[in-house]
Formats: C-alpha cells, sequence, structure tokens
C-alpha cells in the first residue's frame, strides 16, 4: 500500500511522480496515485495525466477511462492508448481511436502507424491496412524502417505476400534483419517454403548473420519443403553461428529432421543437449508418437518424470494429436491415469486433445462428453468437436455446433470452416456448404486453400452437379492437386458421364502424370454408362497387371 505522506512528498517534482508510477505492481495502487492527482489537481497536466496513462495500459479498461478523461489528449496519449488496445482483447478499438485521432488534426508520428498495423495484423482486416499505408506514403513515414516492418508483418499475416515482396524490394538497403525475418515468416505463412529458403540464402550471402528467430522459420520451410540435405545444411549453419546450443533452435532442428524422415538424427541431438527444457522433450515425445512408437513416448515420458522435469498439458497433447486411432487408447489410458476428471474440464488443452483422441477411436459419445464437461472452450475445441461429428456423418449436429460457437462469441478459423465444410461434402448439404464458404470469405475475410475449394468440388460432385464443379476447377486462382480432380472423376462414375470423365482423366495426365487409379476410374465410369472403354484405357490398364497392390492391414487393441 502506499500511504497519502508518500503520495505528497512524491508529488513535488514531475520525475517523481514518473518513478512513483513506474514502481506500481497493481492496479489498485494506480488507482490511488490517480486519487491523489484528482485531489490535488495534478490531474490537469498533460504530462502528469499522459504518464498515468502509460503505466495503467496493461489495464486497457482503466486506461481508457483515463484517456476518455483528458478533454485535448496529446499524440503521445492517443499512441499508448492505441498500443493499449492493438495488444489488448479488443484490437478493433484501436482501428476506431486511430480514425479519431487523424480528426483531431494532430500530425502523426511513426508509433502512430506502428500500433495501428499492428491493430491491422490481429483483426486481419486488409481493407483498413492498405488505407494506413497509403496514409504513411503520403505523410512520408514510408522511410522508417520500424514502419516498414510492421507493414511487412501485417501483408504476410493478411497472406499478401506479393504485396510485401514488393514493399521488401522497393528499397532494399534500407532492409534490416527484422525485415528480412518478416519476408521469410510471410513465405512460410503463405506455404511457400522454397521461396521462404531462397530468401535465407540471399541473407547470408548479403552479409546478415540472422538470429534465432531467423533459424526457427527456416527449419520449419525445411521440413515443410522435405528436403533431408536441406535441413542437414541448415543444421550445419546452425552449428556454425552458435545457434544449434539455442534450446528452441535445438527443439525445432529434433522437430524437423522427425518431419523429414530422420528422427534418429533428431534423438541424436536430443542427447548431446545437456539443458533440456519441456518444450525439448515434449517435442521429442510427440515425433516418437507420431512414428507409431508408442513404447518409446511413454518411457520417454518416465524419464522425463525421473529427471524432474514436469510434464504440461501441453506435453500430453501434442502426444494425443500426434498418435493415430490405433495407439491413441493406449495414451489414453496413460492420460487417465496422469490426470483426474477435474484437471481435464478446466484445461482447455488436455480437453481438447481427449476429444479429438475419441473421435479418433470412434468414440463420439466419450469425445461430447469430454467436450460438455469442459468449462473453457477455446476455437481448438469447438474446432475438434465440429470435425469430430462431421467426420462420424452429423452433419446437422456440426452446423448446429458452428452456430452456437459463433452466438458464444468465438470467432472461427480456417480449419473450423474446413471442418464444416468436409461435414457437408459427407452428408451432400450443397446450400449449407454454399452459405458456409461465403461466410468464410466475406463476413470473416478468409482467403479459401485448396483443401477449402476440394471440398466444395467433392460437394458438387456427390449432388450431380458435375459441370458446375468441372467450371469451378478451371476458374480457380490457386493450382488443383490431383485428389480434387480424381473427386471430380470419381463422381463422373457415380453418375456414368463419361464425356466429362475423359477431360478430368486427361487434365489428370497433364497435370499429375499417369496414376493407376486414374484408369481405373475411368474404366469404372464406362461400365456405369454401360459402354466399353476405349482401347487406350484397355492398354493403360493392361500395363498395370504387373503392379503389385499393397496388401491391406488392420489392428486392433486388447
Amino acid at each position: 500500500m502506499i500511504n497519502a505522506r508518500q503520495l505528497s512528498s512524491f508529488f513535488s517534482s514531475d520525475h517523481s511522480l514518473a518513478c512513483l508510477l513506474q514502481s506500481c505492481k497493481t492496479l489498485s495502487e494506480i488507482s490511488q496515485i490517480h486519487g491523489c492527482m484528482l485531489k490535488t489537481g495534478l490531474d490537469r497536466d498533460r504530462f502528469n495525466l499522459s504518464k498515468l496513462l502509460a503505466s495503467s495500459i496493461g489495464h486497457t479498461q482503466y486506461a481508457a477511462s483515463i484517456f476518455n478523461s483528458s478533454q485535448s489528449p496529446s499524440l503521445f496519449m492517443f499512441n499508448t492508448i492505441i498500443r493499449g488496445y492493438s495488444v489488448g482483447d479488443d484490437p478493433q478499438r484501436a482501428l476506431t481511436t486511430f480514425n479519431d485521432l487523424r480528426t483531431h488534426g494532430i500530425l502523426l508520428d511513426q508509433f502512430s502507424f506502428i500500433t495501428t498495423l499492428k491493430a491491422c495484423a490481429r483483426v486481419q482486416t486488409l481493407a483498413f491496412g492498405r488505407g494506413v499505408h497509403g496514409i504513411v506514403l503520403r505523410s512520408g513515414h514510408g522511410s522508417f524502417v520500424e514502419v516498414k516492418n510492421s507493414l511487412l508483418h501485417f501483408y504476410g499475416v493478411c497472406s499478401r505476400i506479393s504485396h510485401a515482396r514488393q514493399l521488401f524490394d522497393e528499397f532494399p538497403q534500407g532492409n534490416d534483419l527484422v525485415s528480412w525475418n518478416s519476408l521469410i515468416g510471410g513465405y512460410l505463412a503463405a506455404s511457400k517454403p522454397s521461396l521462404a529458403i531462397e530468401l535465407f540464402r540471399r541473407m547470408i550471402w548479403s552479409g546478415l548473420r540472422g538470429s534465432a528467430n531467423t533459424m526457427l522459420n527456416v527449419l520449419n520451410a525445411s521440413g515443410d519443403f522435405g528436403s533431408l540435405l536441406g535441413v542437414k545444411t541448415i543444421h550445419g549453419h546452425c552449428i556454425k553461428t552458435g545457434f544449434s546450443l539455442k534450446l528452441n533452435v535445438a527443439t525445432a532442428l529434433i522437430d524437423t529432421y522427425a518431419k523429414v524422415g530422420n528422427i534418429h538424427a533428431g534423438r541424436k541431438i536430443f542427447n548431446e543437449m545437456g539443458q533440456k527444457d519441456t518444450a525439448m522433450w515434449s517435442c521429442l515425445i510427440q515425433q516418437f508418437a507420431r512414428y507409431g512408437l508408442v513404447k518409446e513416448s511413454v518411457e520417454l515420458l518416465n524419464l522425463m518424470k525421473l529427471k524432474k522435469v514436469v510434464p504440461n498439458s501441453s506435453t500430453l497433447a501434442g502426444l494425443f494429436s500426434a498418435c493415430d486411432a490405433s495407439t491413441a487408447t493406449s495414451i489414453g489410458k496413460y492420460i487417465h491415469e496422469s490426470f483426474d476428471d477435474e484437471e481435464i474440464c478446466t484445461d482447455t488443452v488436455i480437453g481438447t486433445a481427449l476429444v479429438d483422441m475419441y473421435a479418433k477411436c470412434g468414440l463420439l459419445e466419450k469425445a461430447a462428453g469430454i467436450f460438455n464437461r469442459m468449462r473453457d472452450k477455446d476455437v481448438k475445441s469447438w474446432t475438434a468437436i465440429i470435425s469430430a461429428l462431421g467426420n462420424h456423418g452429423q452433419a446437422g449436429e456440426s452446423l448446429r455446433l458452428f452456430c452456437q460457437m459463433e452466438k458464444e462469441g468465438h470467432k472461427p478459423n480456417e480449419v473450423t470452416f474446413l471442418a464444416v465444410l468436409s461435414a457437408c461434402s459427407h452428408r451432400g448439404l450443397v446450400m449449407e456448404a454454399m452459405n458456409c464458404f461465403h461466410k468464410m470469405v466475406w463476413e470473416y475475410g478468409f482467403s479459401p486453400r485448396i483443401e477449402h475449394y476440394g471440398c466444395i468440388v467433392d460437394i458438387l460432385g456427390r449432388a450431380g452437379m458435375l459441370d458446375e464443379a468441372y467450371d469451378l476447377i478451371k476458374n480457380l486462382p490457386v493450382k488443383v492437386d490431383a485428389t480434387t480432380w480424381r473427386s471430380l472423376l470419381g463422381a463422373c462414375r457415380v453418375y456414368g458421364n463419361v464425356e466429362l470423365g475423359e477431360d478430368v482423366k486427361r487434365m489428370l495426365k497433364e497435370t499429375c502424370g499417369l496414376h493407376p487409379a486414374d484408369a481405373i476410374l475411368l474404366s469404372s465410369t464406362y461400365a456405369a454408362a454401360g459402354r466399353l472403354p476405349k482401347i487406350a484405357i484397355t492398354e493403360e490398364l493392361k500395363g498395370q497387371e504387373k503392379t503389385a497392390k499393397e496388401a491391406g492391414r488392420s489392428n486392433i487393441e486388447v
């Protein structure tokens, strides 16, 4: 507690007041000083009020009340409250405050743009952010590297990587390490790992050493690219620069080696590290489980406890997510032995992992039971149960929960929409799927990925709208994969549409090469139409007679 005598003695100078405010640990202490300032009239001084506002920025509502009490807030006060909103629970208010700042006729500085662009990135409002970019150019603040980096981050988050690259290349001499990292991260977010790696090479050639964050992004890109040689090259660079000794980089190396199929190299790095944190243990445990090495995962988990390293909910949840259906129940038993029901209900991470695990095992009632008992649900929890219901053919229940999720104030993400579209696809709900797709694009502003388009094509195909599905694929802004084309070919087989089936088969051959399944599907399409296949199809099928078909296998756990 701060008594009145201390307050009066500290108020003798502005410097002393600033020092006192910096020493405050709680909102209660800040409010005491605020009260004394009101009594003594010091709140009428804009400098003192600015310091009070800055000290309370961690408590957004209280800071907003201080800001609103000022009749003529300064630029510093505007920037401070925008910064508070940009990192708080309601970044949208930062944008409205920025507009208020402009109406006051106050000359903006670089900090006004940096904090506002951070809020734009969190809200992912492309139109507003581009408007801020225009103001930056007109006001001449584009030469500030911090402002440029904020714009790079914003465009990367909003999946406008071409805009980010254009901005990056406009004045390359003005780029610093943060600029390079932002663009590499943008390429990574845009699923363009090869371009991220190429940009990293350019950065090294330019003489920049990079940072741990650079290595994390490049290792992530190398794992997505799938080149073991590339991962070894990055590993060598990490050893040369000393980054391999950092725990977060070493953990990323373990994860990346596992992604490209060399988990033993990851285990070697793990064994060579003298100090290990929970994240590193968790990473290796999860990768063992992903490879189906359940016994090794549990042994490592027990060793972790022997070393007095406490596993957290993320360790166990990650272990769940890495398991397939055949191994999930073994791990599930371990989790139930480690955590009581109260912890499962209160820990969102563990609860979500259990929902996902029970759904994998086909135990939908148990998955729903865990979900209903969870007290705090996030977007991942809702997505897990929506996906589980859709995969088990309960599309109507998936849509109902999706609506309930929105009503309770949870914002769905791209994965949530993919789960809903997949559920509609299983049941052939064309109108519901189109409404969901429209909402994803126009209401929430997400850019559809190939997986979203694939679901729409599958839904149209199942409903017999083959020409519409074909036109959609031909006019998509992204290149579709073989799975999408093959989905349409399968629909042609169901409806016996030979002519379209031949067109789809030709497109598959041109874009993805020959595949045994394509000729079989087209031959089945002819059979469904009551026609004999053409000689070329028959010859292609004959050429596949010597192809060995891999035997199917099933596992059961006792």
